[in-house]
């Protein structure tokens, strides 16, 4: 007789099936489905058209709203016009063109480093210096909640991970103690992680790993460019450890307002990254409008003071307003931009996430692997472009949703 089971069709979708199921289960409930919003219209860096109803975006990373900046859209405009859609090629080969060199000229004198290198996303940034920088017997060593993108530069590189507790310096020094000293060791650190918001304790944690040999140490202030420090360099900025870090990596799709990513350093050998750094010289660069875009951001962010006080001022209401509700937050007090609303379960999380979006507020829901094991969470990305009355209706939207699906009473 047959056995069923064992003639089952398999293919190499079948490992997908548990998530098929857990999705199809989700949507059979009634909701929508989280990640296939479509913004019809975008009518600023704060408000937007879903399903035609005008929705306050709170869930873009648009930290500094440079998206709709005059002068960043009409230099987009004007090298579109003037080198046209695209480059058709590789940095290495045909792929640089003025304003590659301007965007890289710009993040010099933005970080005020005698190196930058420019990639087709922050994603390609840290998957191609990590994996170049760590190769076969060098050890990567971060923190155990980095990016997903951190921990694929790792593996295209072939090196040994070793993860330490989340910003904990005494795992980080327990760790790096633990490995041969004549071993080469790229420490990766996050200043700001984007589930939750937090800091990461850059001086302690930069004192423990000089005290171990052989440690490079690379920052990834993908959340922190814009917002922190006085020249918005970074929280390792904010924190008084530039002299310390040897890579900054970051990307052009938060503060900066459009798509790309970057490494810059002091290193007198940081040239030769250009020819032995796989994701970029196998990759088409970016199109001359997203350069010159980037290139005018990132000159304006040098002198954007006021719009940092007021994103902290937005951080601080939100983060008070909604404690002062109830709400179990990533942090007792608000540390970045980015503000997570904890729920119970993912059904809590989906339930208010759809009420949110019902009363015309988007924000991001995010689940495992994701967020650690086991949270359910609903992340606030705040603008320095929201008003100060639509921190009041933010605020007003969660009490109407939290107490509607039971998050709050």
């Amino acid at each position: 007789m047959t056995d069923a089971t064992a003639t089952e069709t398999r293919d190499l979708f079948s490992k997908f099936d548990p998530l098929i199921n857990e999705r199809e289960a989700l949507l059979a409930t009634g909701v929508r489905d989280p990640y296939a919003i479509v913004m019809d219209q975008v009518l600023s860096p704060t408000r937007a058209i879903i399903k035609g109803k005008e929705t306050i975006l709170l869930g873009t990373y648009n930290y500094m709203g440079m998206t709709f900046d005059p002068d960043v859209v009409e230099a987009g405009k004007k090298a579109l016009d003037e080198f046209g859609a695209g480059t058709t090629g590789s940095r290495v080969l045909n792929g640089t063109y003025q304003g590659h060199k301007e965007v890289e000229d710009a993040l010099k004198e933005f970080y005020g480093t005698s190196g930058a290198m420019v990639f087709s996303t922050g994603y390609q940034a840290n998957l191609g210096i990590i994996s170049t920088l760590a190769g076969k017997g060098d050890y990567v060593v971060l923190d155990a909640d980095s990016h997903a993108s951190i921990y694929d530069g790792c593996g295209l590189g072939n090196a040994e991970i070793v993860r330490f507790r989340h910003n904990s310096v005494e795992d980080l020094d327990k760790r790096l103690g633990r490995l041969p000293a004549d071993a080469l060791k790229l420490v990766v650190l996050e200043g700001v992680y984007s589930m939750l918001g937090d800091v990461a304790p850059l001086p302690e944690m930069v004192a423990a790993i000089r005290k171990h040999p052989n440690c490079m140490i690379l920052c990834d202030e993908a959340h922190g460019m814009g917002f922190f420090g006085p020249n918005g360099r970074g929280a390792y900025e904010e924190q008084g450890v530039e002299g310390e870090i040897d890579f900054v990596v970051g990307t052009f799709s938060k503060s900066v307002g459009t798509v790309g990513g970057f490494c810059v350093s002091n290193h007198p050998k940081f040239e030769i990254l250009r020819l032995v750094c796989r994701p970029y010289v196998f990759t088409a660069s970016l199109p001359p409008s997203v350069v010159a875009t980037a290139a005018t951001s990132i000159r304006k962010l040098m002198h954007a003071g006021e719009k940092r006080a007021h994103l902290w001022k937005n951080s601080q209401r939100l983060h008070k307003g909604l404690s002062d509700l109830g709400f179990k937050l990533g942090s007792e007090t608000p540390q970045s931009a980015i503000i997570a609303v904890i729920l119970s379960d993912q059904m809590q999380a989906v339930a208010m996430w759809q009420t949110l979006l019902e009363l015309g507020l988007y924000v991001n829901m995010a689940r495992p692997p994701a967020t650690p094991a086991g949270t359910f969470l609903l992340r606030c990305s705040l603008c320095a472009e929201h008003s100060d009355e639509q921190v009041t209706q933010i605020i007003g939207m969660f009490e109407t949703a939290g107490k509607a699906t039971g998050a709050i009473s």
